[in-house]
This record gives C-alpha cells, structure tokens and sequence, in this order.
C-alpha cells in the first residue's frame, strides 16, 4: 500500500516548521465549518502528505455510519490566524456526491472520484505524475505557514 496513516508510522512524525492540522476545522469556501482533520494520509517514500482525513460534523446528517472524507492536501489552504482549513470547492453539494471513505482502501478509481466531487481536473488530463497534478501540491497547502525550502511534512523521529 503507497499511501499510510501518519499514526501508524510509529516512527516519523510531522516535520519540524510544519503546523500538525489534526483537530483543525476544515471549512468550505462560504467559511461553513464541515468538520476536523482527524489524521494526515501520507506517502512514506516522498515523506509528503497526500490527504486530510476529515471528520464531518454529525450536524450535517451526510451520513449516520461513514462521516469520514479525504480532502487531497493541494485544494487546502491554511488559515493564516486561526486553526482552520479552507477548501473552496467544498460544498454541501460536493459531500453528498463524495464516494463513501472506507478506512484505508484507497484505489486510484476512489482518487478519481473523489477528484470528480469537487470538481476537481482528473489525471487523464494531466501528463506528470499522479501525485505531481496541482490537486496535491503542498506549497499551495503549507506557504502561509512553512518556511521556503523544508522538503518534507514529516520525518523519522529522532531516538
């Protein structure tokens, strides 16, 4: 599996200079607060994270049994005072049309539909790498609060 919980690397940690986001409230463009991050979904080998694992609110009544969303970490932005998370193409509209999250069975078929929930471009559009498409670009996610330069949002802890 490419993609892991950053909670069951038991080793590594989010990187010094990089604000850890769980327990943030993700908000949509409209500033309406749809739930908290509960974890960061990440790429052990690039040491980069690729999504947020979002706990919708339960006061939406999306869904009774599965509440959880990933939001592709490039469609974020960081508040610039307050802990909060701002992803401008989160609607109510574009939840219920998100694919139902089963925890850690991520396919590129779910990546895809996800992507088409928020209407987002889709990678046959797109000619890099999967995760190289603008949806998944950290600097967009972290300028306001990283310094330039740091090449990692997590790292092996130190003994």
């Amino acid at each position: 599996m490419h993609l892991r919980r950053l909670r069951d690397l038991t080793d590594y940690e989010v990187a010094d200079g990089n604000p850890d986001v769980r327990g943030w409230t993700v908000r949509g463009g409209d500033g309406r607060p749809f739930g908290e991050v509960t974890e960061l979904i990440v790429e052990e080998e690039t040491l980069k994270v690729r999504y947020l694992d979002v706990e919708l609110d339960a006061s939406l009544h999306i869904n009774d049994r599965e509440r959880h969303i990933l939001i592709p970490i490039g469609v974020a932005a960081l508040d610039d005072d307050g802990d909060n998370l701002f992803v401008p193409s989160l609607t109510l509209d574009s939840v219920l049309d998100y694919p139902p999250y089963q925890e850690f069975q991520i396919t590129r078929e779910y990546e895809e539909a996800m992507l088409r929930a928020l209407r987002l471009e889709l990678p046959e559009h797109f000619t890099g790498p999967f995760y190289e498409q603008p949806s998944f670009d950290e600097q967009h996610f972290y300028h306001t609060r990283r310094p330039a330069g740091l090449p990692a949002s997590f790292r092996r802890r130190e003994v």
